[in-house]
């Protein structure tokens, strides 16, 4: 088992930036990647960007290349990503992931981020 806390969302104004960390817990070295997830009102959950744990390698969903970053801190066994410009269509809650071998997916409850123009 994997236990996943986030936390860093918020209300943040056009153009503004937020970080938000995603602190990992219980069976850490399983964990093959970690990622970022979100989902708007009436929307399915996306992809945002994910990170391996061992090489550190990215992935990016397209609308966020150029404006969030997703890194890693394996002493501390947290991801975060970091968003900058954000837009309104940037508006969900975001969820953190962990994807384990053999293959599992966990997911934290995930944190509000709010883009006010």
């Amino acid at each position: 088992q994997v236990q996943l806390v986030e936390s860093g969302g918020g209300l943040v104004q056009t153009g503004g930036s937020l970080r938000l960390s995603c602190a990992a817990s219980g069976n850490i070295a399983l964990i093959d990647s970690m990622g970022w997830y979100r989902q708007a009102p009436g929307k399915q959950r996306e992809l945002v960007a994910t990170i391996t744990r061992r090489t550190g390698s990215t992935n990016y969903e397209d609308s966020v290349k150029g404006r969030f970053t997703i890194s890693r801190d394996n002493a501390k066994n947290t991801v975060y990503l970091q968003m900058n410009s954000l837009k309104s269509e940037d508006t969900a809650v975001y969820y953190c992931n962990a994807r384990t071998i053999p293959w599992q997916n966990f997911w934290g409850e995930g944190t509000l981020v709010t883009v006010s123009s």
